[in-house]
C-alpha cells in the first residue's frame, strides 16, 4: 500500500469517526434549553410511569428447596426422612438408588423410575394436605420395609 493510500485511509477513518460521534451525540445546546423548559409535573409523571412499569413485572418465584433421598442396599441412607412443605408450595424431591427401583409417592399417585446415575425426580405443586408415604416398590416386592420417606403437606 502506498503512502498516499495510507493517508487516504486514515482520513476516511477520521471522517467516519467524526460522523459517528456527531450522529450519536445528544444534540448540543438545544437540549439544555429544552431541559430548562420541562415542567416539574412532566418530570414527576415520567418517574411515575417508570415506577409503574417496574411494579408491573412480577418477581421471579424462588426455586424450591430440593429434598434428597438416597437408597443404598434397598434402605434409605439415614432412615426415611420427613419432608415438610406448605399447601401451595412447589415440591422438589430427588431419589437416587444404587440399583434399579420404582418410587411411588402415595396421595399424589406419582410413580418414577430410579437407577444408578438416573435419579427419580419429583417436581409438583402441593395441593393436597396430609402425610403421604414415598415407597420403594422393589423393597416392597423383596419383603423389606418399603417406606423411604414421608411427604407432609401442612396448611398455609
Amino acid at each position: 500500500m502506498s503512502r498516499n493510500q495510507r493517508i487516504g485511509l486514515i482520513v476516511a477513518a477520521v471522517v467516519v469517526a467524526v460522523l459517528a460521534f456527531v450522529i450519536a451525540s445528544p444534540g448540543g445546546d438545544d437540549e439544555g434549553d429544552n431541559a430548562a423548559q420541562t415542567s416539574p409535573a412532566a418530570e414527576t409523571q415520567t418517574g411515575a410511569e417508570t415506577e409503574t412499569e417496574t411494579d408491573a413485572e412480577p418477581p421471579t418465584p424462588p426455586k424450591p428447596e430440593v429434598s434428597r433421598i438416597q437408597i443404598r442396599g434397598g434402605e434409605p441412607v439415614g432412615g426415611p426422612p420427613d419432608i415438610k412443605v406448605k399447601n401451595g408450595d412447589t415440591v422438589a424431591i430427588v431419589v437416587s438408588a444404587d440399583a434399579p427401583d420404582e418410587i411411588h409417592l402415595h396421595g399424589y399417585d406419582i410413580v418414577k423410575k430410579a437407577a444408578p446415575g438416573q435419579p427419580a425426580r419429583f417436581t409438583f405443586k402441593a395441593t393436597v394436605e396430609g402425610e403421604f408415604e414415598i415407597e420403594s416398590h422393589v423393597a416392597e416386592d423383596a419383603g423389606r420395609a418399603p417406606v423411604v420417606g414421608t411427604l407432609i403437606v401442612e396448611p398455609t
